[in-house]
C-alpha cells in the first residue's frame, strides 16, 4: 500500500515562514492530512529537525530530515538525511557557508528554533535564504558525504529553481526531481515583435527532467500548505523503519521507493 510523502516543508526557523508553524504544528497538520512520511527543510539549517523527529515519531510519521540549500547560483536543493545527527552537521556546515549577512526580523521574518514544548530556544543570526558558498555540482557529492540524498527543488517554477537559473535541468545525482506539477512545464521567454504588435502568446513547454524519477512537494511555509502538494510513496511502514518505530529510516529504502516513481 502506498504511502503519502512530503518531502519539502518548512517551519518557524526559515524566515519566510510562519512563527505559528513549529516542528510540532508540522508534524500534527500533516498527520491530520494522512501524510505517513514527512520531511523538514528549513532554508541552510537544521536546528529544528530535533523537535520534528519527537513529535513525528509521537505520532507514528516517518521522519526524514535536512534543509533546503541554496546554491551559489541561487538554485533550492532539498537535502535529505535519515540520520538526525547527520543532518543537525550538516546544517551546520551550510550555515557556516552562507554570507554573513544579519537578518533583520522586523523586515524579513524571525529565525527561531524551538524545543519539543514550543519553547524558543534561539535565533540564527545571519539572513537564512542568502546563497551558501557551494555550487550544484559540488553540492551532490558534499550531500553523499554526510550519508544523504539530494532532490533539486520545484524545478517548474520561474525563480530559485534550475530552469529558471540554467534554463534546464542539468544532470547529477539526484534521487528525484521535485516539481509544482506532473509532467512540469515551464513558460518560455516570450519573443517581442515591434511595437505596433502584441506580443505573440507564449506557450509553456515540457521540461526535461532527464529521466529521473518525479515527485511533488507541499514546500509549506505556513500551516495552511502543510500537506498541499504530496505524493504517493511506494513503499512499507515497516521497509522505511526496519528496526520499529521510534528509530531511523532507512535511507535506501526511501531511494528504493523513489526509484519507482513516474518518469517523464
Amino acid at each position: 500500500m502506498a504511502l503519502l510523502a512530503d518531502l519539502h516543508n518548512h517551519s518557524c526557523l526559515s524566515p519566510c515562514g510562519s512563527l505559528d508553524l513549529s516542528p510540532r504544528v508540522l508534524a500534527e497538520a500533516a498527520a491530520a492530512r494522512g501524510v505517513a512520511v514527512l520531511a523538514l527543510t528549513d532554508h541552510n539549517a537544521s536546528r529544528n529537525c530535533p523537535a520534528f523527529a519527537f513529535h513525528c515519531r509521537r505520532l507514528g510519521i516517518v521522519p526524514f530530515f535536512g534543509l533546503e540549500c541554496t546554491t551559489l547560483e541561487e538554485v533550492h536543493m532539498v537535502c535529505l538525511f535519515a540520520e538526525l545527527d547527520a543532518a543537525r552537521a550538516f546544517g551546520d556546515h551550510i550555515y557556516s557557508l552562507i554570507m554573513p549577512l544579519p537578518n533583520d526580523p522586523e523586515k524579513t521574518g524571525d529565525q527561531v528554533y524551538v524545543d519539543a514544548q514550543d519553547n524558543i530556544e534561539g535565533e540564527l543570526e545571519y539572513f537564512l535564504p542568502s546563497a551558501a558558498d557551494i555550487g550544484v555540482d559540488a553540492l551532490g557529492p558534499r550531500v553523499a558525504e554526510y550519508g544523504g540524498i539530494i532532490i533539486p527543488a520545484h524545478v517548474d517554477r520561474p525563480a530559485f529553481s534550475m530552469s529558471s537559473q540554467f534554463g534546464v535541468v542539468s544532470p547529477g545525482p539526484w534521487a528525484a526531481v521535485e516539481c509544482t506539477r506532473i509532467p512540469p512545464m515551464i513558460f518560455p521567454p516570450p519573443v517581442m515583435g515591434s511595437f505596433r504588435d502584441s506580443p505573440p502568446a507564449v506557450e509553456p513547454k515540457r521540461l526535461d527532467t532527464l529521466g529521473h524519477p518525479l515527485i511533488t512537494a507541499s514546500d509549506a511555509h505556513c500551516v495552511e500548505h502543510v500537506g498541499r502538494r504530496p505524493f504517493e510513496l511506494d513503499t512499507e511502514r515497516e521497509e522505511l523503519l526496519p528496526r520499529g518505530p521510534g528509530e531511523d529510516a532507512d535511507m535506501g529504502a526511501l531511494q528504493r521507493a523513489l526509484q519507482k516513481r513516474t518518469r517523464q
